[in-house]
């Protein structure tokens, strides 16, 4: 879920010298007056050497997944942690582990040192926040969070063995310096809802890789709505929170974004995408859809878009009915 920045020429002739062809000399032998003794020792004759005549056959380059597996056992150490989405980073027969070192490397146009240092990034951010830990054990204020996130789960569709739908609902806000306030804490909750995300992907359980060149079927569908939404008007609680979040997805988890959609945008919202585009890849920027009618998602997903709640042109259950991280008091 991550934009990028944007002589006359004089000839000059040089005289060339014209050099004198020179006369031939001719060089008679002179005889040695003391020539070397004779030795029955005969010099043996040297014979040049005789070059392969078979043409030498060129190491093939190794593709840029190699390159990166190799780099992986000093990954994990700089790092000192080896689990990415619930993966535990193994070689290069192990499926899950392509398929993480695959995003990274299209995260970043295949360059394999750029990939090798985001990589290295998410796995100390994982080390340090544990956010597997957060779905697992967190309890988020009800009253920050609660109605804000859910994540829903549709059957099969064409090339995919499920959808996986995580949908964050503004609207539901009742206090912007109370949700957004710490920014920390909102990353949190933010991050566990991901996992929440991820976990349904079930990339450790994954048999299948991504096709090389291909289209990367271990991806989600992200639906932001700002129905109702009042707070976004240049709020600088809601903006420095947005950097923060944009900055630490992009980074963390690359590439498992298919498609993001944000429904229901009032004009306010220019803010929101320039501020996106500052951090994220033109490509990733190429997956946002704005809509300014909820009712518009189920047209943009025509696969499953019939299975979406009603408020989102569907004939399915409402999004409160899908998957959400844990909340206290």
């Amino acid at each position: 879920m991550s934009t990028e920045p944007v002589t006359t020429i004089a000839a000059a002739t040089e005289a060339i010298p014209v050099v004198e062809k020179r006369k031939s000399v001719t060089f008679q032998a002179v005889e040695d007056p003391n020539p070397a003794p004779e030795t029955s020792e005969s010099v043996p004759e040297t014979k040049p050497a005789v070059e392969d005549s078979k043409p030498k056959e060129a190491t093939p380059a190794l593709s840029p997944l190699s390159n990166l597996f190799a780099e992986l056992p000093s990954i994990v150490e700089d790092a000192e942690h080896s689990e990415m989405w619930g993966v535990e980073l193994a070689d290069e027969s192990h499926v899950p582990t392509t398929i993480v070192l695959e995003k990274f490397l299209r995260a970043n146009t295949k360059d394999v040192a750029k990939a090798k240092a985001q990589l290295i990034e998410a796995l100390k951010w994982r080390k340090t926040v544990n956010p597997m830990k957060l779905l697992a054990d967190e309890e988020f204020e009800n009253s920050k969070f609660g109605g804000l996130g859910y994540v829903t789960v549709y059957p099969k569709s064409k090339g995919h063995a499920k959808e996986i739908v995580t949908w964050n609902i503004y609207g539901a806000v009742k206090d912007n310096k109370a949700t957004f306030g710490n920014i920390e804490e909102f990353v949190n909750w933010r991050a566990a809802l991901m996992e929440l995300s991820v976990k349904e992907l079930d990339l450790p359980s994954a048999t299948e890789k991504i096709p090389e060149n291909g289209e990367d079927p271990y991806r989600m569908v992200q639906v932001h709505d700002y129905q109702n939404v009042s707070f976004l008007r240049m709020d600088p609680v809601i903006r420095a929170a947005s950097k923060v979040t944009i900055q630490t997805f992009s980074m963390a988890y690359p590439e498992l974004l298919k498609e993001k959609f944000f429904v229901n945008v009032p004009l306010v919202m220019g803010w929101v995408f320039a501020t996106m585009k500052v951090f994220l890849s033109p490509e990733t920027v190429k997956k946002f859809h704005p809509l300014s009618y909820g009712s518009s998602l189920a047209g943009e997903l025509p696969s499953f878009g019939n299975e979406l709640p009603t408020a989102y042109g569907g004939k399915g259950t409402d999004v409160t009915e899908g998957l959400t991280v844990k909340y206290g008091a």
